[in-house]
């Protein structure tokens, strides 16, 4: 297969953003539990500032190309990094008030969202029987895995059950539209500015460097003086800490760039909803290594989630492939009518220059024998 095949390869695009998406998860699960670090806006817009620059490095070394900041571009694709903090933002604060399993049971429900807008507003593949059951598996799949702390009444984060439901729930909801709108609007804007791959990593990184700053300064300072308490030189001896915490950050950043190109891959060769899916599937690898290799409780709900969350991809990717074969088979049968079309008026336009020539000679025997002349002054027929 050639490169460019490649590229146009929907299950490598799937497959790299799925090991993207895994290094991502495991260096931030990193940078954001072993370090405490808090500062989900800072370190987001760290990662943008390293996709940036690690971009800058390879296009200087010609290893891959991109086309020249242009204002307009930017203009055309600023909505895109608004969208992205806009999810990142009401996320957070769903997160603040919700606990997790209710969260991630709202975000497979954003799937079912995505799915309809790209069909009503986008021109999308219909949604199919097998495809929206392929969504309530997942749903299922989610509300399994976090039924015993729903169960036990711990859908709200500690000291946020005082908070109006309108607010926590009110939250999710915006995060499902802004995710919704995020994953509907990058595909959209792909086609329409008419980005290469490279050309959406560095549009969309760039772009967001001063939205997530602003929004840091905006709403993280707090966590800023906890970090810098922290990390103090009276509190960090050797500054071993600190260190690590860069380093991890750091890692973070390219692990950044491998998501933001993996995403904008997949995004490009399937569709919102597609990515969304695997977006979502894509947990289950990091599930499974927690009960196998680390200390991840083994219960009949774990186990029965990982399966169902299974089937759901395997459901999903059977209708996918049964709409490709339909359309292929749709696109060779209106092709066929075409060439009967053409053949038929072919022999016909043969057939009408036979009877034309026939004719031709007959009305030349006719003149020749004298006995049918054209009168050209009052168009009728006359004899000699």
């Amino acid at each position: 297969m050639s490169s460019e095949g490649v590229m146009n390869n929907s299950l490598a695009a799937i497959i790299a953003y799925c090991m993207s998406s895994i290094l991502m998860t495991v260096t931030n699960k990193l940078v954001l539990d072993n370090f405490k670090f808090r500062m989900n806006f800072m370190l987001l817009c760290i990662q943008s500032l390293v996709a940036v620059i690690l971009l800058e490095v390879f296009v200087k070394f010609g290893l891959v190309t991109r086309r020249p900041y242009r204002n307009s571009a930017a203009r055309q694709w600023f909505i895109v990094s608004l969208a992205l903090v806009a999810m990142i933002y009401t996320g957070s604060k769903a997160l603040q008030y919700l606990s997790i399993p209710v969260f991630t049971i709202f975000k497979n429900l954003t799937i079912i969202l995505i799915a309809y807008g790209e069909l009503l507003y986008f021109g999308g593949a219909p949604v199919t029987p097998l495809i929206f059951g392929s969504f309530c598996l997942m749903v299922t799949s989610s509300l399994i895995a976090g039924w015993a702390d729903i169960s036990a009444g711990k859908i709200y984060k500690d000291g946020a059950d005082t908070v109006p439901f309108t607010v926590s729930y009110g939250w999710m909801v915006a995060n499902c539209f802004a995710s919704a709108f995020n994953a509907l609007i990058i595909r959209w804007k792909i086609k329409e500015v008419g980005f290469k791959d490279f050309d959406t990593v560095f549009y969309n990184n760039l772009l967001s460097i001063p939205i997530l700053l602003f929004a840091s300064l905006l709403t993280e300072g707090r966590e800023f003086a906890i970090i810098r308490k922290r990390y103090s030189a009276e509190n960090d001896e050797g500054g071993a800490g600190l260190t690590a915490l860069l380093t991890g950050i750091a890692v973070s950043g390219i692990s950044g760039f491998a998501i933001s190109y993996g995403s904008t891959w997949c995004v490009r060769v399937t569709s919102s909803t597609t990515y969304s899916m695997v977006g979502a599937l894509n947990k289950l690898p990091i599930a499974v290594a927690g009960m196998v290799f680390f200390d991840a409780p083994i219960t009949f709900g774990s186990v029965s989630s990982v399966l169902i969350a299974f089937f759901a991809g395997i459901a999903y990717t059977i209708a996918k492939n049964r709409q490709k074969a339909e359309s292929m088979a749709s696109q060779r049968t209106s092709i066929l009518p075409l060439s009967a079309a053409d053949s038929y008026k072919d022999n016909a336009l043969a057939s009408t220059r036979e009877d034309f020539e026939k004719g031709m000679q007959a009305t030349d025997g006719l003149l020749k024998n004298g006995e049918v002349l054209f009168d050209a002054d009052n168009g009728a027929n006359g004899r000699r």
